[in-house]
């Protein structure tokens, strides 16, 4: 289990996590949700520990991480909005320097490889350098160095950021993989619809600070299972019920109306953009 108590970060004046609080459960599939500037990449700074709490803690199965809990800190395997990776380098020998960072056995490390660039459909293309990888090969050979030292816990800040649609859904299903085979996942994305449909629950958050936490569908049923959209003023305005004959009901009196199933994202702009729009 994670804990996050009273979690806070200053930058001189200006508070980017603002006493945070959050139990992710062993195994688990959590994201956490947020505009820009929400605090998301800070937190999951802290939680690799390449940032420190300004108060507050995080405790992994009851025991402090920080800096110099080496046991802790090994439970964890970080993935990053941007390319950490050399360039010049191949698969085989990314692999091989994450390997050699945490003392590996050349074995082990060749067999990890084998194992991960096989379960990424990456094998093939072993040889080849980053540079020359596409997007979603980059991510993805990422997610396999993160996986050579078999953590317990794989912190994912926006994984398929840039990535076209196909390449997305390979990476949704390696992720969701990986957690049915037991990894607690933390993940950052702007998508919404990529934290509907792989989160078993996600945290809202704006300003630094907790709005709600829930399952994505408790969300979705708690605003109304039923959005009807229409054009008003120029504006699309949406309208959330929780009974479908309420719905009809309503589209009687207003025939330019179309019907649709709510989504996270409606639940999204309700709890925090619209109150960004109003600010």
């Amino acid at each position: 289990m994670i804990e996050i108590k009273d979690l806070t970060k200053t930058f001189d004046k200006f508070t980017a996590v603002d006493h945070l609080n959050l139990k992710i459960e062993t195994g688990e599939f959590f994201g956490l949700l947020g505009p820009n500037g929400a605090g998301k990449t800070t937190t999951i700074s802290m939680m690799s520990t390449v940032l420190l709490p300004t108060e507050g803690e995080i405790r992994l199965d009851g025991n402090l991480l920080n800096r110099t809990a080496s046991k802790e800190k090994r439970k964890l395997s970080v993935i990053t909005q941007e390319y950490s990776m050399r360039q010049d380098m191949t698969m085989d020998e990314v692999m091989e320097y994450q390997g050699r960072l945490y003392f590996l056995p050349k074995k082990v490390i060749r067999e990890r490889t084998d194992q991960w660039l096989e379960f990424a459909g990456l094998k093939e293309y072993r040889k080849r350098v980053v540079r020359h990888l596409s997007g979603g090969m980059k991510r993805k050979l990422m997610v396999c160095r993160a996986l050579l030292i078999e953590p317990e816990i794989l912190l994912l800040d926006e994984p398929t950021a840039g990535m076209d649609a196909i390449s997305r859904r390979q990476m949704w299903n390696l992720l969701r993989q990986l957690n049915q085979k037991g990894l607690t996942i933390v993940l950052t994305t702007h998508y919404i619809d990529e934290a509907q449909s792989l989160c078993d629950r996600v945290a809202l958050i704006n300003k630094g600070k907790l709005n709600t936490v829930d399952t994505p569908d408790h969300l979705i049923r708690e605003l109304g299972a039923f959005a009807v959209d229409e054009v008003s003023d120029d504006n699309l305005v949406s309208r959330y019920f929780h009974n479908h004959s309420d719905v009809i009901a309503y589209m009687t009196d207003h025939p330019d109306a179309t019907m649709r199933a709510t989504t996270l994202e409606d639940v999204f702009v309700e709890r925090v953009g619209n109150r960004l729009s109003k600010k």
